[in-house]
């Protein structure tokens, strides 16, 4: 009765199984395809409005967000480790021992039940056919080893025992990459995170405020982050993020960006950029300076600079300040991005925050024949306008003018929320090419006396046409379109139609509708004509006049939803750049790659070498003849090898015939 295996050897059976060891691939595999997929270490905000609160939370459990230092992943690469160690260490002894075993003990009627064997006589001798045989095996570059015996004597030949180094580098070089892979890994910093030396910092404070909890030294095993250095700048930290924090990573030196450049293709999209720098090291006797652009890094000190991205450095903006209301004034500001600047108010406190600066906007315009194209709008900047409650709308302003079939229009961009698209309000441009008789106009419909003496002109006029003599129906009409106008100037249409709603049962709204509708226009365009009169104008508006008019109506519509008291305009600015530098130190980078060696030579000696066997049994006969029983195995590739071993066969008759008179022979394979 066979005694049961114990709990180690069970384990050991466990952790050294193919399944095991397929199964934990698999899983590498896909957490692999996801951190691909997934962009990793991104800022919480950006995961959060990108995937919604369910599934941010989700994935941030599983933490998906940054997957190669994730617990459950170390703990894979880990135990897969362990389990391809014992896979090896389970199966090395046995294959030693077949490098090692000639298996010259064969039995004659085992070669005869191989798939491949064949059987010759020969009227050479016992010794004669030992020696030839052993000679042909040589010359095929097999190793052999002889048993001779009283009745017979077997010539064993192996060859090919390098297949089973394939074995060994295949795992070994798997078990060297994770080992490198863990090198790069955070596990270190995790470590010193669960002991309390460590601690990520989430605020988003200036580098030198950092608590030293929060930052890490020069000499830092690994580590990899990004900084954005201005032209002109130099920087010896990096921040390396860390979940919903960073650590500030100190340098051994300080980088320096002399200058920026970045080429365009016709598109807009960047065809290809690089900076040149200087290293300042208290080692060097003077700074080294270098050029480093895309897939052409710098590495000093066993620390790699890549040239990554690039962005604004804080250019100088001069801003103009429209406002939208007379309760608001007019203001001018100096002013470089990333900076915040408070603004005031009659009523109210804003803070301006300047995000972002682009030269170049390639966007998709529709022409005067209605044709899309791509074209360069010209200089933009990006902000937030803040109140006093801590609310913010993003805005996005355009320097120049666009042309939206044959009119001219400032645009700007407004979103209340980063996942959202802009929605853009189109001031229209008056003739000159300015925003002055807009928003001429616009105060105009605030100015309730200009309004009020506008109505009554126009209703009196409109009355004595119709042949109406009604004080009292004169005075209501003057009123609704003096309210009228202010409401729209304020509120917009849906002002009014809240308004309508709050007065008329439903039934009504549709007709009270419409006659709103007649009487704001009428104010509207009565107010219009004062204001081309203010400029000067004579005689009856153009068509392009009244073009301008109803475009004019549609811009003052969104202002109530335009969020900004005033219209923030670009007048000039200076640019300054900033290089995107990404610095690594991975020591355990010339570990995965002496690791891929190792794994790709193991494959190609699995794959194209075999390991064979070539048995040459020889038993002597009467009259000084001799029998041979050939046979043959191979532990991969058997068609390849039934083909060997027919051509091996032939080199046994051609040789014999050669050298003695009489050969015959019989195979079976």
């Amino acid at each position: 009765m066979r005694n049961s295996p114990t709990s180690s050897t069970r384990l050991i059976n466990f952790l050294g199984s193919m399944n095991l060891a397929i199964s934990l691939l698999v899983i590498v595999a896909i957490a692999s395809v996801i951190g691909t997929i997934l962009k990793q270490n991104q800022p919480y905000t950006d995961y959060q409005i990108k995937f919604g609160p369910f599934w941010f939370d989700l994935f941030r459990s599983l933490e998906l967000y940054d997957v190669y230092s994730a617990l459950w992943f170390l703990g894979i690469l880990a135990f897969l480790v362990i389990s391809i160690a014992t896979c090896v260490g389970r199966n090395t002894p046995g294959m030693l021992r077949e490098l090692r075993h000639f298996r010259e003990n064969v039995q004659e009627k085992s070669l005869r039940a191989m798939k491949h064997q064949s059987t010759l006589t020969t009227s050479q001798s016992h010794t004669e056919a030992t020696a030839l045989a052993t000679r042909i095996l040589h010359g095929q570059g097999f190793k052999t080893r002889q048993k001779v015996d009283a009745q017979h004597t077997v010539v064993a030949g192996m060859k090919g025992g390098m297949n089973h180094w394939g074995y060994w580098l295949t795992h070994l070089g798997m078990i060297v990459i994770f080992l490198g892979g863990l090198l790069d890994s955070r596990l270190p910093l995790m470590l010193a995170e669960w002991q309390g030396n460590l601690k990520p910092e989430t605020r988003n404070i200036p580098a030198g405020d950092v608590p030293a909890i929060s930052q890490l030294p020069p000499s830092n095993f690994s580590y990899r982050g990004s900084v954005d250095i201005p032209e002109g700048s130099r920087a010896n930290i990096l921040f390396q993020p860390m979940r919903d924090g960073y650590f500030v990573q100190h340098l051994p030196f300080a980088v320096e960006v002399k200058e920026f450049r970045v080429e365009h293709y016709s598109t807009g999209m960047p065809k290809s950029f690089e900076s040149d720098i200087v290293i300042h090291d208290k080692d060097l006797e003077k700074p080294l300076e270098t050029t480093i652009s895309v897939n052409h890094p710098l590495i000093y000190k066993d620390v790699a600079i890549y040239q990554a991205s690039f962005g604004d450095g804080g250019s100088e903006v001069k801003l103009r300040l429209q406002p939208f209301s007379t309760r608001y004034a007019a203001q001018d500001l100096d002013g470089k991005i990333f900076g915040d600047y408070k603004l005031t108010s009659s009523d109210q406190q804003y803070t301006l925050e300047l995000k972002d600066f682009r030269l170049f906007n390639i966007n998709d315009m529709e022409g005067d024949e209605g044709k899309v194209t791509k074209k360069n709008v010209g200089p933009s900047i990006t902000f937030k306008l803040r109140d006093a409650t801590g609310q913010a709308i993003e805005y996005q302003n355009y320097m120049n003018p666009v042309s939206i079939k044959g009119q001219y229009y400032y645009i700007s961009g407004v979103r209340t929320s980063p996942g959202e698209p802009f929605r853009y309000l189109h001031i229209p441009l008056d003739p000159k090419g300015s925003k002055d008789r807009f928003f001429k106009f616009l105060t105009n419909m605030q100015n309730n006396e200009l309004v009020k003496t506008a109505a009554i002109a126009t209703t009196r006029n409109s009355m004595q046409q119709n042949s109406l003599q009604n004080a009292e129906m004169e005075n209501q009409v003057i009123e609704s379109m003096v309210r009228l106008t202010e409401q729209f100037s304020s509120k917009g249409s849906d002002g009014i139609m809240q308004e309508i709603a709050a007065r008329f049962p439903e039934e009504k709204r549709e007709n009270a509708s419409e006659a709103f509708m007649k009487v704001l226009n009428a104010s509207l365009r009565s107010v219009y004509l004062e204001t081309l009169k203010q400029e000067g104008s004579q005689g009856e508006p153009s068509e392009a006049d009244w073009l301008f008019f109803d475009d004019s109506i549609l811009a003052v519509d969104k202002i109530a939803a335009y969020g900004s008291p005033w219209l923030v305009q670009l007048s000039s600015f200076k640019q300054i750049e900033a290089s995107g530098l990404q610095i690594t130190r991975s020591p355990g980078k010339d570990v995965v790659y002496f690791g891929s060696a190792m794994l790709v030579l193991g494959v190609f000696l699995l794959f194209y070498i075999s390991h064979r066997r070539i048995w040459i049994w020889i038993k002597p006969q009467g009259d000084n003849q001799s029998d041979l029983v050939m046979a043959g195995s191979s532990n991969r590739n058997q068609p390849e090898f039934e083909r060997y071993f027919n051509h091996l066969q032939g080199i046994f008759q051609q040789v014999m015939a050669h050298e003695v008179k009489h050969v015959s022979s019989t195979t079976n394979d």
